[in-house]
């Protein structure tokens, strides 16, 4: 198989990021780091295909399998994956193709190997550990704002969390939105104190109420955020959670909302 190498386009917004090495000791300096570059091809590879870390081979390419973890780990620490999707949306709001005039929010489950953090047993599979993804999608699908919880986490506790978890999106003249015109839900986040706490934020709610016929025609509106799901489950880091840690998890996380950004600006690009 051969190996995800970054492109250069995406290497340069990335780059200057990262934090900087650790200086080296004169004496006794040791085996010289592995490159950056080289150790995020190692995370992607894990990331995409969803080997362990130990089977990380260091001829293609990349560095160890414990290696790259860490600095998956210090990356996360560093705020490195927040910083680059935060970039990201500014582009696509520079190139016009981030449409904040309204936003829908979902969430899927995905299966944990084991407990941990941020785990809880899953009422859709047989209460069997599992994690949560909560996301928050621009009209086209553009994934802003992304939380894990425990799968047994009620999805109208994150609403809120949600629109609070929503950086700056700058990328044009004048201040940076913060929040979306109108929010659009299914039936799983149907409560009316939240409906008057989006309203006070100046937030329009148009969510779908429990114990009503079906066909309230939002699907044709939240049909985005079921989309970006199927986007990010592409990487099959997140279709199950292997790691016990919540932090590794979540830098997984932060990291496919990142390229799946990266991923639109590319066919912005393209279209010209």
């Amino acid at each position: 198989m051969g190996a995800p190498i970054i492109d250069d386009e995406l290497w340069a917004l990335i780059g200057p990021l990262l934090p900087p090495p650790k200086p080296r000791r004169k004496k006794y300096p040791g085996r010289l780091s592995v490159p950056n570059r080289a150790a995020l091809n190692g995370i992607l590879f894990v990331f995409k295909t969803g080997i362990r870390w130990r089977d990380l081979s260091t001829k293609l390419r990349f560095g160890s399998g414990p290696t790259c973890w860490r600095r998956l780990r210090d990356w996360q620490r560093a705020g490195v994956w927040s910083a680059l999707h935060e970039l990201l949306l500014a582009k696509l709001r520079k190139a016009g193709e981030l449409d904040f005039s309204r936003a829908a929010v979902d969430s899927s489950s995905v299966r944990a190997v084991g407990n941990g953090r941020k785990t809880g047993p899953n009422p859709t599979d047989r209460s069997r550990p599992g994690s949560k993804h909560h996301i928050l999608v621009d009209a086209n699908g553009v994934p802003i704002s992304a939380i894990l919880t425990g799968a047994n986490r009620n999805d109208v506790t994150q609403l809120l969390p949600l629109i609070d978890a929503v950086p700056p999106l700058r990328g044009v003249r004048g201040p940076p939105l913060r929040k979306p015109k109108v929010i659009y839900a299914d039936r799983g986040y149907d409560s009316e104190p939240h409906r008057q706490r989006l309203r006070a934020r100046g937030i329009e709610p148009v969510i779908a109420r429990r114990r009503t016929e079906h066909g309230s025609g939002l699907g044709k509106v939240r049909c985005v955020v079921e989309r970006t799901h199927a986007w990010r489950h592409n990487f099959r880091r997140l279709r199950i959670r292997f790691k016990r840690r919540a932090d590794i998890h979540e830098a997984f996380l932060k990291l496919g909302c990142a390229l799946v950004c990266w991923n639109s600006f590319r066919r912005t690009e393209q279209s010209f």
